[in-house]
C-alpha cells in the first residue's frame, strides 16, 4: 500500500515537473478559433466597405511566456461583408471571393507563418492567393491575446482589380491597393 502511494506521489511529481518545464521552456498553444476575430476594411475613392473573415486554425509558440512563433490559417470562404445587406452584400462577397480578388475556389486558405519576433514587431511569411511575401507587423501580446492593426498591399499578391497602380482612367472606380485588418487572436 505504501509503495503504491509513494509511486503515485513520485509520478504526480514528475508530471507536475514536466508541465512546469514545458510551460517555462516553451510550447505550442492552439488558437481559440471561435474567440479569435479578424475585421477588414477596404477603401475606394468613393467610400469603403468592411467585414469579417475567420480563422480556420492556428497555433502560437511561446518561450517563457513570450511569443516567439506561430502559424495562422484563415478560411477565405468565410469572407463576410458587414456594411451592406441583401443583394449588394451578396454581390460584394461574391466579387471578393472571385478571381478578381481572392480566388477562394482555387485558394481557400491564406496563411501567416511567424519567422521572428523582436519586441512587438512580428515578421513572417504571408501567403494570399498562392503568393508568399515577407511581411512585418506590429502586434501586442497581452495575457492570452495577440492584437493589432495591420495594413496589407493586395497588389503584392497579384490582386490588381481596380488598382490605379496598374490601370489608367479608373477615376472614381479606383480601389485602394492597401486593405486594413484588425486582429484579435486568443490562445
Amino acid at each position: 500500500m505504501k509503495t503504491t502511494s509513494i509511486k503515485s506521489t513520485v509520478l504526480a511529481g514528475f508530471a507536475f515537473l514536466a508541465l512546469t518545464v514545458s510551460a517555462f521552456a516553451g510550447g505550442k498553444d492552439p488558437i481559440k478559433v471561435e474567440k479569435s476575430t479578424i475585421t477588414w476594411v477596404g477603401k475606394k475613392v468613393t467610400g469603403e466597405h468592411s467585414g469579417t473573415i475567420s480563422f480556420k486554425e492556428g497555433e502560437v509558440k511561446l518561450k517563457k511566456g513570450a511569443l516567439v512563433g506561430g502559424t495562422f490559417v484563415v478560411d477565405m470562404n468565410s469572407i463576410n461583408v458587414t456594411d451592406l445587406e441583401g443583394e449588394y452584400k451578396g454581390k460584394l462577397e461574391g466579387h471578393l471571393k472571385s478571381d478578381d480578388f481572392f480566388g477562394v475556389e482555387k485558394f481557400p486558405e491564406a496563411t501567416f507563418v511567424i519567422t521572428s519576433v523582436k519586441g512587438n514587431v512580428v515578421k513572417g511569411d504571408l501567403t494570399i492567393k498562392g503568393h508568399t511575401e515577407k511581411e512585418s507587423f506590429t502586434l501586442t501580446t497581452k495575457d492570452n491575446t495577440i492584437s493589432g492593426n495591420v495594413v496589407i498591399d493586395r497588389t503584392k499578391f497579384g490582386i490588381r482589380y481596380g488598382s490605379n497602380s496598374f490601370f489608367d482612367n479608373l477615376k472614381d472606380k479606383a480601389i485602394n491597393d492597401e486593405f486594413e485588418l484588425t486582429l484579435n487572436i486568443v490562445f
